[in-house]
């Protein structure tokens, strides 16, 4: 038992209460009269409130149509304190304020925005921030060049903000009924948003070492290792992933899904989904005419997601990295996991197995409970492309990325639940949450005796 409620209330128990509170008291907002048009069950606000909250992007109601201005201000204020935290926001106000910041909330911000080095917490905090805002605030200026030209200023400033905010916490949402679609060819929206996406999923880490590094450079002071090793594998992993979504999706749709456009839109078009699948949620192309080794790619791209310490989900680039460096390093018959003359530290490597495998047990205990929900006990030839479907779509709720082939609308009260469960879990992670309702740490005193067994 708990001594105390500040025994109990451990930085773990803190964040995921945190964003459990955010998630209630969105879907009490969006329930009020004033917040919606017509009627919307509490089950859809409690859905739409987690996939702002959680900033996944998957929608049972249309945000551009069903909900008033109020409503989608109220989205987009969820989406921005779930994309930074919750925790992250209130200990900068505490900061701002100079009031008393608890080791608590430092523990949380370590926790979820580095690798546990010697880190000044409170200037990263300071970076964050303003960080955020500076990038939002250039993305809506350069949207609202475009947006200006076809609606009136105010309405154009509105979307420019809304879509800018949205993109850098990769959640997904649109005050457009087809989302992005109409902007297929429009290169501006393309790369503007697409960046967005990217610089909000690499991870809070990453710009400060990254920035840390060109300040270095422009002052020309001596050469000294400023780029950590997590910074270097989430860059080169998070590249690898855009050039080979864009490839794979312009291979494969060039002459089938794209095969009416010019082939600048048809590289543009594969670039924007590539980027987008992992954790953003846009779409400029329709989900549902991809080609099936499309959405295999996208799955898995989906199932990758983005970095740690950022505002996407995923098992995160930096655990694929470990995972293929791993592979690598039992291919070569080698005791240690080696990377840009580093060695990883077994706690990292096992940690990405854990993730992992964590990961696939929930994908696949969702994906079973959503076919019983959705489809009864019927057979294959009865229920023609659902278990797709239905995968599609819990891989998409949990990388927080808000794709979906078209069937979240329909989804039972109990599979709504189902995808809320998985959305909350993708966006604090399978094993905060293992932590978070586990007791104390007891260390153990002994060992066992060792023993092999047959592997492969």
């Amino acid at each position: 038992m708990f001594r105390s409620f500040h025994e109990f209330l451990t930085p773990f128990r803190l964040t995921v209460l945190s964003f459990l509170l955010a998630i209630i008291a969105g879907a009490c907002l969006l329930k009020l009269p004033f917040a919606t048009v017509g009627h919307i069950s509490w089950i859809d606000c409690l859905f739409t409130s987690t996939s702002a909250v959680c900033v996944t992007g998957l929608i049972v109601v249309d945000t551009a149509t069903k909900f008033t201005r109020f409503g989608q201000v109220v989205i987009i204020t969820l989406i921005q304190f779930g994309g930074l935290g919750i925790m992250t926001l209130s200990t900068f106000f505490l900061v701002f304020l100079r009031g008393r910041v608890s080791f608590t909330n430092i523990k949380v911000m370590k926790d979820t925005f580095t690798s546990g080095g010697d880190v000044d917490i409170y200037g990263l905090l300071k970076l964050i921030v303003v960080f955020t805002l500076s990038v939002e605030a250039v993305g809506s200026s350069l949207l609202f060049l475009r947006f200006s030209k076809i609606y009136p200023a105010g309405t154009a400033l509105y979307h420019s903000i809304f879509q800018s905010v949205s993109a850098f916490c990769n959640a997904g949402f649109s005050t457009f009924s087809d989302n992005l679609m109409s902007f297929r060819g429009d290169v501006l929206v393309n790369i503007v948003m697409a960046g967005l996406v990217i610089i909000g999923g690499i991870g809070f880490l990453v710009v400060w070492e990254v920035r840390r590094c060109v300040r270095r450079f422009i002052r020309r002071e001596k050469r000294v290792r400023v780029l950590s090793l997590h910074t270097k594998l989430v860059l080169i992993v998070t590249a690898a992933l855009v050039v080979f979504g864009t490839v794979v999706f312009a291979a494969i749709e060039w002459n089938i899904l794209l095969t009416d456009l010019p082939w600048y839109e048809k590289i543009l078009a594969a670039f924007f989904q590539s980027v987008t699948t992992r954790t953003a949620g846009f779409n400029t192309i329709n989900i549902r005419d991809l080609a099936n080794a499309s959405i295999l790619v996208t799955i898995f791209l989906m199932f990758v997601g983005a970095s740690p310490g950022s505002t996407g989900g995923g098992i995160k680039t930096s655990t694929f990295g470990v995972l293929i460096a791993l592979g690598i390093s039992r291919l070569k018959s080698m005791e240690e996991v080696n990377m840009f003359k580093r060695t990883l530290s077994r706690f990292s490597v096992w940690r990405a197995l854990s993730v992992t495998l964590t990961a696939i047990a929930v994908i696949s205990v969702a994906t079973m409970l959503l076919m019983l929900t959705e489809g009864g006990i019927s057979p294959f030839l009865d229920t023609p492309g659902m278990f797709v479907e239905i995968l599609f779509e819990v891989v998409s709720a949990f990388g927080t990325v808000g794709l979906s082939l078209g069937i979240t609308g329909g989804l039972t009260s109990i599979g709504k639940l189902i995808i809320v469960l998985v959305m909350y879990t993708g966006r604090l992670g399978p094993l905060l949450i293992a932590m978070a309702i586990s007791p104390r740490e007891k260390r153990a005193r002994f060992k066992y005796a060792e023993e092999q067994v047959m592997i492969g």
